[in-house]
């Protein structure tokens, strides 16, 4: 075997391909490989191996220790892929062309009866039928932002554990690791972290994949967890819809009418008030990244398991990981997250109720079974519930739907749909604890203008005071 470094599969002066062992001398810190070390190595019968051996170990060393080769967060398309081969096929007379062009038509007729009950208005809106695979890959890129954070909490409880582990005074011999004795493991652990991404990374995308796959085949519009997964497009899945209309007394072109409404109704909202979105998204990531990893937990996966063996690391972390135990960022996320969802929902069923009311003849059964299908925990709540630890139900439902209905009557459509024009007027849980008190304050003149204008004010006084001062503290919370 040639001695010049350059030539592919070469050996250096201890009889080691240079290739590999530069990456060795890497790990170690740049320093030379002690002997023991190099004997082990060629023990493995590295030093004999043939370039093609050699080309392939290499690259599979890089992939495995050189920083970005690696994923980090969920890996979306894994996850898409994974989800869509668990469906199950839909097999009903509505999907294909007849689904398409029953939501196209549902939609049109649902969007000239908003027209008619609310001033929020998003012309661009377009129905379309979507297949259960369809939806997932267009809705896979949002739940995958939402469980990032909690895949950066792992990745950093893992590496944190195998930390404590390979430098604690409890240490294990290197060799029953598969390492050879001598290497400098502060380096080791560093060169590992990509590593760990991954495989927290491949953990949480195959456990979404799973989470998004039975919903796929539960939900029945592309927003019914009341989060904006779409844009621009109302989305309704034919083969869950008519699996939903058999248990119900009520023809399915009215079951598709009704929920074509509500979907609507939500998109519409959704559109006309471009702050709602961010602020929903913003509250489930915001739980997400405060959630505590049961450092407990990981720490016996990883003594109990053989590190050597990632496969098995991934399998014992399956079995838990995630701290029941909201912190009080977290409860306030959640609080937040709730009054969002439980709002949205309640605008939603008292602005379709009111669309098809004179339209549909089953309009209050309808709404009762679609409004206990929300409350009693569907699919969406389900699938947090697994991933983070999270419920996406809207709790508060009735009130909101009261609250809504209440303001329509005292201040007419245009003070219903008004306290969306900016998240400081919008209600709060607190409102809905005193519906009547809200909506007498909203009919007396302290919910309309006024209160968006003292609240404009009260940003710009903030920020020309925090200008003025040169900067400073926040003040307080109220």
């Amino acid at each position: 075997m040639s001695n010049d470094p350059n030539t592919p599969g070469a050996a250096d002066d201890d009889g080691l391909p240079e290739e590999l062992a530069r990456i060795f001398r890497d790990l170690n810190g740049g320093r030379d490989l002690p002997p023991q070390v190099v004997q082990q190595l060629k023990a493995m019968g590295i030093a004999d191996a043939d370039p093609a051996q050699v080309a392939s170990m290499t690259s599979q060393i890089k992939a495995m220790f050189t920083p970005g080769a690696q994923t980090k967060g969920v890996d979306v398309a894994a996850a898409t892929t994974a989800a869509r081969e668990r469906l199950t096929e839909e097999l009903t007379a509505t999907t294909g062309e007849r689904g398409a062009v029953l939501a196209e038509q549902a939609v049109q007729v649902a969007s000239l009866w908003l027209d008619q009950v609310t001033e929020l208005e998003a012309p661009g809106l377009t129905g379309e039928a979507m297949s259960r695979a369809e939806w997932i890959e267009a809705t896979m890129p949002v739940w995958a932002s939402l469980v990032d954070p909690v895949v950066e909490g792992l990745s950093g409880a893992i590496r944190d554990s195998f930390s404590s582990r390979m430098q604690g005074p409890d240490a294990p011999d290197l060799q029953m690791l598969g390492l050879p004795p001598g290497m400098d493991l502060s380096q080791l652990t560093q060169a590992m972290a990509p590593f760990v991404d991954a495989m927290a990374s491949h953990l949480m995308t195959s456990q979404i994949a799973e989470a998004v796959g039975a919903l796929a085949e539960d939900t029945l519009t592309a927003t019914e967890a009341g989060v904006p997964l779409l844009t621009g497009r109302v989305g309704l899945l034919p083969g869950n819809i008519s699996g939903f209309g058999e248990g119900l007394d009520v023809e399915l072109d009215e079951v598709w009418l009704h929920l074509a409404a509500r979907e609507a109704a939500r998109m519409r909202l959704f559109t006309a008030v471009p702050w709602l979105g961010p602020q929903i998204l913003a509250a489930v990531q915001s739980y997400a990244r405060g959630i505590a990893i049961d450092t407990d937990a990981i720490d016996e996966a990883v003594r109990d398991i053989d590190p050597s063996d990632p496969q098995a690391l991934q399998e014992a972390l399956t079995g838990g990981f995630l701290n029941p135990s909201p912190t009080p960022a977290q409860q306030q996320a959640l609080t937040q997250l709730e009054t969002w969802l439980a709002l949205i929902e309640g605008w939603v069923e008292h602005v379709a109720s009111r669309a098809t009311e004179r339209q549909l003849p089953h309009t209050a059964a309808m709404t009762e079974t679609i409004r206990r299908r929300r409350a009693t925990g569907g699919p969406a709540e389900r699938t947090f519930a697994g991933l983070v630890g999270l419920e996406l139900r809207p709790r508060r439902l009735r009130d909101a739907a009261s609250l809504f209905a209440a303001l329509e009557e005292k201040a007419g459509v245009s003070g219903r749909d008004g306290v969306w024009a900016h998240p400081d007027v919008a209600p709060t849980g607190a409102d809905l604890d005193d519906v009547l008190g809200f909506v007498e304050r909203r009919a007396s003149g302290g919910g309309d203008e006024s209160d968006l204008d003292a609240a404009l004010e009260s940003i710009l006084r903030e920020a020309d005071e925090g200008g003025s001062a040169g900067g400073g503290e926040e003040p307080p919370a109220t």
